[in-house]
């Protein structure tokens, strides 16, 4: 139904936008991309589609996402075919903003998956907060919901709700052994979760990756399986999986890979997120850490989208010196995991945020597909006696978390280069505070990014950041450590840095293999010899790439 002019104007804008992707077609040009796709449909917007843009933003997320996935050469092409037919449906007013907000929410559901003791004591953490987040009893019930069998409501993207009205954790627990899966079976919340989501061996991994990926636990994995395609079927969209383990011991590594590579043959299109517990650089519980957290990470490389690195030495220190607790637990250390991993997945449990798709993390984080290692860090971690005399205000909480003292991980991102940074902001806080923030940090350049860099959320900022907010205030446990604030911010980040984690574990690693000490263990479970070197040279690789994308912006600046 255009006329002749409008038809012109919009051939002559795919014209200027394909040419200018054809300039900058190359992968850490992608988020130009992005945005040069954004203009053209917003160069054919008027004042009264204003309220579809969060359309158009929701469409070319999602093709990107394809785009890097399947990593297509003709990238700007085909960015281009899908940006031109958004445009045009903008410019019909086909979707308007209750279309826009239907349709995303028909294909929200996600499942976690626990995996081996810190995977499964995480989870018990994090599930505890969400049932108080939203209201859930122990027992699965929710006096507020009214809505009683209907699964519209947004938390229902992390809990299946039954006819009579007992909310069911979207989850499966799974160990080898069966001692940390009964205390969940006799914990406080054991009516919240449907017995057979509870999965245990008889006999442990050992701290061996080759019992968890070859013997003992080839025996439960198809079980597994089974539970999770129990839990797909009854989600009318699944967005993916959020994966936790620790890559140090037997269970969480060599089982939580075998679970990772069969979710990528049975769901392959699914994206998936890992809360992964590295081994700490002065604490080890076992000897063979190193080899168990290389041959781990060798398959995180190909089969998970973005994976949050955790560190509990950081936790411990965060723990002693913030929260004042003089031998911290590891109830302490997974109820501040548990704020980061809520914080994370509070726009996808509760209505009015923008950002409602998992995808849209690999999206914005991910500039290559084997850099997907994050730093996390969280503000303010705080105890109750403090907080009263603190202020708290949005400059304040976000400069600490970009502090090297509030990461999770131990490595000091002053050492790196930012590649793209996520902050999401929850409770009392306004865009004009954001924008006042963000802008500080960047007056100060003490924080530094790459060339390319782009900070990624929801709403776009006057300074060129973008950041997320979510008016949901923070919830903490009755009788914890943290204080219950009004605001808070979560930062998930894209540095160079984090190559110290991986060089640590591969220096140790070396130690060991050179005199090819404890190898016997895990050939005798059936593994072969040459999968440890095979291991090794990935993670080289992986150091290599983390160099050269922290050196790209300084030959760059070499060549100018």
């Amino acid at each position: 139904d255009m006329d002749d002019e409008n038809a012109s104007n919009i051939n002559h804008k795919r014209v200027l936008v394909c040419t200018m992707f054809y300039k900058l077609a190359s992968p850490k040009k992608v988020h130009n991309c992005i945005d040069w796709s954004l203009s053209l449909a917003l160069l054919t917007h008027s004042a009264e589609h204003s309220q579809s843009y969060i359309y158009v933003q929701i469409q070319i997320d999602l093709v990107v996402s394809t785009c890097v996935k399947k990593r297509f050469e003709h990238f700007h092409v085909f960015l281009w075919r899908a940006t031109s037919a958004t445009a045009v449906q903008l410019y019909q007013q086909v979707p308007m903003e209750k279309d826009v907000k239907a349709e995303t929410q028909k294909m929200r559901e996600i499942i976690s998956i626990h995996i081996g003791q810190a995977g499964i004591q995480v989870g018990n953490s994090c599930w505890e907060l969400y049932c108080l987040e939203h209201g859930i009893n122990p027992d699965g019930t929710m006096p507020s919901d009214t809505s009683v069998g209907v699964a519209h409501d947004a938390f229902n993207t992390f809990f299946s709700e039954t006819g009579s009205g007992k909310h069911v954790p979207r989850a499966l627990f799974v160990d080898l052994e069966p001692s940390v899966i009964d205390e969940v079976r006799s914990g406080s919340y054991r009516q919240l979760f449907h017995p057979e989501q509870l999965i245990s061996g008889k006999e442990d991994a050992a701290n061996n990756f080759a019992r968890g990926h070859y013997t003992v636990g080839r025996e439960i994995v198809e079980l597994c399986l089974d539970r999770i395609r129990k839990l797909a079927d009854n989600c009318t969209g699944l967005q993916g999986f959020l994966v936790f383990n620790a890559v140090g011991g037997g269970t969480g590594s060599g089982l939580g890979s075998l679970l990772l590579e069969r979710l990528s043959v049975d769901y392959g299109k699914k994206s998936k997120l890992g809360f992964t517990i590295y081994p700490s650089p002065q604490v080890s519980t076992a000897v063979v850490e190193p080899y168990n957290s290389v041959l781990s990470t060798h398959s995180l490389l190909e089969h998970t989208d973005v994976v949050v690195l955790l560190d509990n030495e950081a936790i411990y220190d965060i723990c002693r010196k913030s929260l004042d607790i003089e031998r911290p637990t590891y109830t302490n250390l997974n109820r501040l995991i548990s704020q980061i991993i809520s914080s994370l997945t509070t726009s996808l449990r509760f209505d009015g945020a923008i950002n409602v798709d998992i995808t849209e993390f690999q999206t914005n984080l991910v500039p290559y597909p084997r850099i997907h290692f994050m730093l996390s860090s969280y503000a303010p971690v705080i105890s109750a006696a403090k907080a009263y005399h603190e202020q708290l205000s949005v400059p304040e909480i976000t400069s600490a978390v970009f502090e090297p003292s509030s990461m999770m991980a131990k490595c000091d991102p002053r050492h790196g280069k930012y590649m793209a940074c996520c902050l999401m902001y929850r409770g009392d806080v306004v865009p004009k505070d954001v924008n006042a923030s963000v802008s500080n940090i960047k007056a100060k350049r003490t924080v530094q990014f790459v060339d390319w860099v782009i900070l990624v959320a929801n709403f776009r900022c006057p300074t060129g950041f973008k950041c997320g907010i979510n008016y949901q205030p923070p919830t903490v446990v009755p009788g914890g450590d943290l204080a219950k604030v009004q605001r808070a911010v979560c930062m998930i980040s894209n540095n160079t840095a984090v190559a110290e984690v991986f060089s640590r574990i591969d220096y140790k690693f070396d130690l060991m293999y050179a005199k090819r000490a404890f190898v016997h263990w895990y050939v005798g479970e059936g593994m072969e010899e040459g999968e440890f070197s095979e291991a090794r040279e990935d993670l080289a690789a992986l150091e290599k790439d983390y160099e050269e994308v922290g050196a790209e912006g300084e030959e760059e600046e070499a060549e100018d």
